[in-house]
């Protein structure tokens, strides 16, 4: 039996969505790596430790982000501050 168009639409917009779902993923899975590897080389380098830092604190306004990320920024602030005082 032939499909009506409603249920071809309705087939089609569900591939759509299980597509959308796997790229939503795709792209939540890659900012988990460029995060993991840009704070490991922060936490080495006084340089990116400084810019991280700073750029965290100006781009994470919402409070509840702010709170996340206290240790962290703490851990920056050390290496910053060790380069500092070589």
């Amino acid at each position: 039996m032939a499909r009506t168009i409603d249920q071809q639409i309705a087939t089609t917009q569900a591939k759509l969505a299980r597509l959308k779902t796997r790229q939503k993923a795709s792209e939540t899975r890659r900012k988990i790596i460029v995060g993991a590897i840009v704070t490991s080389a922060a936490l080495n380098d006084p340089k990116i430790a400084r810019w991280m830092a700073s750029t965290l604190r100006k781009n994470a306004t919402r409070e509840v982000d702010q709170k996340e990320l206290v240790g962290l920024l703490e851990e920056l602030d050390q290496v910053a501050a060790k380069a500092d005082q070589t």
